[in-house]
């Protein structure tokens, strides 16, 4: 009798201590969920067409969503913020008259332009346009007039890339028009942050049209990036860009959700897919509650 009632006893005591193993398990089991569901909202919780996202606080740096934030891409004409950059920061003559050379024909890749050589314009015209439409003889004719020409321009783009701690960037022209014109979405992040200081880089890159005279003629551009024309949008700086080899790109500087956000999307490949991505994103930040800004 002694003997089962020991044998009792001890299985009991196997049964408590399964009970409290299990309850343990499940507890850390739960609080590990916890924290993968806080993870998946950086990351997971928002689908994006986009290979490469990222979106960062403006003001605390606080990466709100990530995909392959660290891949070194091809930016195409994302590359016009840093012409800007390095133009403004030489303090040139935004009055002086530049004139559009053959030497400034895309020999890349074979795109049109309606600047046609001999046309004259001020080097403030060239800025407005190359960040505005993209206009890429713009942005070539900036950097060939640059004091020590093309090469020089380029090295101080590289150079102010290095300075902003973008380690992953590298430039060959000023245009984008290159495929070997590469960054990461992080790296872009610090571009976005370092163009907005610069109010111009703000103003023209966000204007909806302007009309320029090129031989007598006006010539009409648009903003590339439809939504500065929506009036769902409040952004502050932004820049669209496209090569078959980066797929379509898009960086801005927008308020979402009562905040400042960065927005970075490379390689998209739908025609639409990049403004679909940045829709996507705003709804998101603007129906989650945990992204809102603290009291």
């Amino acid at each position: 009798m002694q003997n089962n009632e020991r044998s009792l006893h001890s299985l009991e005591k196997i049964v408590v201590l399964g009970a409290l193993a299990a309850v343990l398990a499940l507890t850390i089991g739960f609080a590990q969920a916890g924290d993968n569901a806080g993870k998946a909202k950086k990351s997971d919780a928002v689908f994006l067409r986009s290979s490469v996202a990222l979106v960062q606080d403006a003001s605390s740096g606080e990466t709100l969503i990530a995909k392959n934030q660290g891949a070194i891409l091809p930016i195409a004409s994302i590359t016009k913020l840093m012409t800007a950059i390095v133009i403004l920061d030489a303090r040139l003559n935004l009055e002086q008259r530049v004139a559009i050379s053959d030497e400034d024909y895309d020999f890349v890749k074979g795109t049109r332009s309606r600047l046609r050589p001999g046309t004259v314009l001020t080097r403030d015209e060239l800025l407005l346009i190359a960040l505005m439409s993209s206009e890429n003889r713009a942005a070539a004719s900036l950097a060939r007039t640059y004091p020590g020409g093309t090469e020089v321009f380029v090295a101080a783009m590289n150079a102010k890339a290095a300075a902003l701690g973008m380690s992953d960037t590298h430039f060959v022209d000023p245009t984008g028009l290159s495929s070997s014109n590469v960054s990461s979405a992080r790296d872009l992040a610090r571009l976005v942050a370092a163009a907005h200081e610069y109010p111009l880089i703000r103003q023209y890159s966000t204007r909806e049209s302007a009309t320029v005279q090129s031989l007598g003629r006006p010539l009409a551009y648009r903003n590339t990036n439809g939504l500065v024309r929506n009036a769902q949008w409040d952004i502050d700086l932004q820049k669209t860009g496209y090569i078959s080899e980066a797929g379509r790109c898009l960086v801005m500087r927008v308020r979402m959700a009562s905040r400042e956000v960065i927005v970075v999307l490379l390689d998209s490949w739908g025609k639409l897919s990049r403004v679909g991505d940045a829709n996507r994103i705003k709804k998101w930040l603007e129906s989650n509650a945990a992204f809102r800004p603290r009291g």
